[in-house]
């Protein structure tokens, strides 16, 4: 329990040296949004600095490879906060995480998500209206978006909980390629159970793009359940 507990506050330690460090620099990337794909870069390191510093070596199977000044839609699942840092530095492509409100209130990051994620008040039906038309503005900017489909973090014992609209009707809307991602590790080196967690491998693995051109909004279910059946048979495949 000590260890766990120490390994927590170590952590937050991690998120708050590298801000600290680059703070007038990340005041400057966020004065406009022309700067955010220098945020973008200033974020990964953050994260990469985060993950090693935790003891996770993140490894990366690739079938497709992006494509820099391309728009994706990004989908993986959801199990733990460091999924925030894994996706940033497993891609070079800026992209916009669309993400829970609550994350504010974690000191320092959250004044920085705050100015450059697309925040979702997932009890709000004006919230995810709003959340709609940021994401398309994102998407007209050039940029990439990041939604983690499951709308939440599930309980522990779902290994994949049902998937949401949004990400699939932008990609549509838009006819970006969907990247499906499945994060088989992140769960057991650092999940919301406060007591849990180690050093260790992170596993990603980035399946092949599926893509949206031709499709209509008709088209949302079948695409959303595609992309759910890739990530869960590639969790399942990792848990046998």
């Amino acid at each position: 329990m000590i260890f766990w507990i120490l390994w927590r506050v170590w952590f937050y330690i991690l998120i708050a040296i590298p801000i600290i460090v680059m703070f007038p620099l990340l005041l400057i990337s966020i004065s406009t949004e022309k700067l955010y794909p220098f945020f973008f870069k200033l974020a990964r390191v953050w994260a990469v600095f985060i993950l090693y510093g935790m003891g996770f070596h993140y490894k990366v199977e690739r079938e497709e490879e992006t494509v820099l000044g391309k728009s994706y839609m990004f989908c993986a699942n959801h199990t733990s906060m460091t999924d925030i840092m894994l996706m940033l530095a497993i891609h070079k492509n800026p992209f916009v995480f669309v993400g829970k409100k609550e994350l504010v209130k974690i000191p320092l990051f959250g004044f920085f998500y705050k100015r450059t994620c697309i925040l979702v008040d997932r009890n709000s039906p004006k919230s995810r209206t709003e959340v709609y038309a940021r994401a398309q503005k994102r998407l007209n900017q050039g940029l990439s978006i990041c939604i983690f489909p499951e709308g939440k973090v599930p309980e522990e014992h779902i290994l994949l909980d049902e998937f949401k609209d949004g990400a699939f009707r932008l990609a549509i809307e838009h006819q970006i390629p969907i990247v499906p991602m499945t994060f088989p590790d992140n769960i057991k080196r650092l999940s919301y159970t406060f007591f849990s967690g180690s050093p260790g491998i992170m596993r990603a693995k980035i399946h092949h793009f599926i893509p949206t051109e031709g499709l209509t909004l008709e088209d949302k279910q079948r695409l959303r359940e595609q992309t759910r059946t890739v990530i869960l048979n590639q969790l399942n495949d990792y848990n046998a």
